[in-house]
C-alpha cells in the first residue's frame, strides 16, 4: 500500500512543491484547505485528480487549524502515515497587526494537530515547520543548539509551536520532528513576502506598469535557499530513524540590497532608479542577520542545498517576466535544466 500522508497549507509555496514531491514518490497526498469566496488554489491547480477516478492520489479537505474537533476527525478518517504541518500566519510584518491571530494559528494551531494525533491513536510521523525567525538577534551562524530570541508575534508562536512538537515527542513518545528552516523562496512565493516583490516589481517596471518600489529596510541580513530543495528535506527529516530537530538552510547570507542589485541588475536596471524607502515596511524589532548553521542536517540527513543565490534570483525574475508576457534572459531557466538539478524536475 502506497504511504499516505497530510500537508496543512498545502495551498501555500511550500505545501505546493511538497505535493508535487510525494506525488511523485507514489503517496496518495490529503491536504487541508481553508474555506473561502475566492478559489485560492493556483498553485497546486495543475495537480488537480478528479475524485471520482480510481487512480486519483491527492484529496482536498475544507478545514482549520482552529477547529480541533475538525483535525481530530480527519485523522481518524484518514489515518496518515506522514503528516507535514506548514499552514501558519507566517508573515513576519503581519505578525505585528494580527497577533492574537497569528498566536491562535500558528501557534495554537500545532497543539490542536498534536492532540488530534495523540487523541486518534494513529501513527503516524509528524514534521512541524519551524522558523529561522525564532533565532530572533542571536548571534550567528545559528545551528540546532543557539539560544532562541524572537523578535515577533510570528517568532515568538512557531517557537510555542517547536517546544509543543518537543513536549509531545518526549512526552507522549510521539514521533514529531521540528525543522528549523531558513528563508527559502521560489516563483511562487506570496506577493508579499520581499523577495517576490521585488522580482514582480522588476517585471512590471519593464512592461511599464510600475515607477516604484517601496521597501524597507534594506541592511538586513537573510539565508536565502531555493524552497524545492527545502521541501526535500522535510521528507528527508521525516524518514529518519528518529525524530529530532534540524536547520536547514544555505550557510550563506546576503542582504536585501544584494538581492536588488542581484534581480535589478539581471536586466540591466539600476535599482536606486526605482526603489524608495517607506517606514511602513518596517518592523518594531529587527532581525539583523540570519545564517544557517547546517552541518548537523547535512552530516546526518545527507541534505545539502545546490541552487545558489544568483541563480536563486535569475530563476525568479525569468518566472515573473515570462508571467507578464516579456521575454526572459533565460538564464534561471537553463540553470534548472542542468544535469546537477535533474532531481528537481518532476519524473
Amino acid at each position: 500500500m502506497p504511504n499516505v500522508a497530510l500537508i496543512t497549507g498545502i495551498t501555500g509555496q511550500d505545501g505546493s512543491y511538497l505535493a508535487e514531491l510525494l506525488l511523485s514518490k507514489g503517496y496518495i497526498v490529503h491536504g487541508l484547505i481553508r474555506r473561502a469566496s475566492t478559489f485560492h488554489t493556483e498553485r497546486i491547480d495543475h495537480l488537480y485528480q478528479d475524485p471520482h477516478e480510481p487512480e486519483t492520489r491527492l484529496f482536498l479537505h475544507y478545514g482549520d487549524l482552529a477547529d480541533s474537533s475538525l483535525l481530530t476527525n480527519l485523522f481518524y478518517e484518514i489515518k496518515p502515515d506522514e503528516v507535514y504541518h506548514l499552514g501558519a500566519q507566517s508573515h513576519v510584518r503581519v505578525s505585528f497587526d494580527m497577533p492574537d491571530y497569528t498566536g491562535d494559528i500558528t501557534g495554537l494551531g500545532t497543539v490542536r494537530l498534536m492532540e488530534a494525533i495523540r487523541k486518534s491513536g494513529v501513527k503516524c510521523r509528524l514534521y512541524q515547520a519551524s522558523s529561522s525567525e525564532m533565532y530572533g538577534d542571536a548571534p550567528a551562524p545559528q545551528g540546532e543548539t543557539t539560544p532562541f530570541q524572537p523578535r515577533s508575534p510570528y517568532a515568538a508562536a512557531k517557537l510555542y509551536a517547536y517546544w509543543i512538537v518537543r513536549n509531545y515527542r518526549e512526552g507522549y513518545g510521539l514521533f514529531a520532528s521540528n525543522g528549523i528552516l531558513f528563508n527559502h523562496e521560489s516563483p511562487r512565493r506570496g506577493e508579499t513576502f520581499v523577495t517576490r516583490k521585488i522580482t514582480r516589481a522588476v517585471a512590471n517596471i519593464r512592461a511599464g506598469k510600475q515607477n516604484k518600489l517601496f521597501l524597507g529596510n534594506l541592511d538586513a541580513l537573510r539565508d536565502w535557499g531555493y524552497a524545492p530543495e527545502f521541501v526535500e528535506g522535510m521528507w528527508r527529516i521525516v524518514q529518519h530513524e528518529s525524530a529530532g530537530d534540524f536547520v536547514l538552510g544555505t550557510g550563506e547570507t546576503h542582504s536585501v540590497r544584494e538581492f536588488l542589485e542581484e534581480a535589478f541588475g539581471y536586466v540591466g536596471l539600476d535599482w536606486k532608479e526605482f526603489v524608495e524607502f517607506d517606514p511602513r515596511y518596517l518592523r518594531p524589532t529587527e532581525v539583523p542577520e540570519l545564517k544557517a548553521d547546517m552541518s548537523h542536517a547535512e552530516k546526518v540527513l545527507g541534505w545539502r542545498p545546490r541552487v545558489s543565490f544568483r541563480d536563486l534570483v535569475r530563476i525568479m525574475v525569468d518566472s515573473d517576466l515570462a508571467a507578464a508576457g516579456l521575454e526572459a534572459p533565460g538564464e534561471g531557466k537553463k540553470i534548472l535544466q542542468e544535469e546537477r538539478f535533474a532531481w528537481l524536475r518532476k519524473p
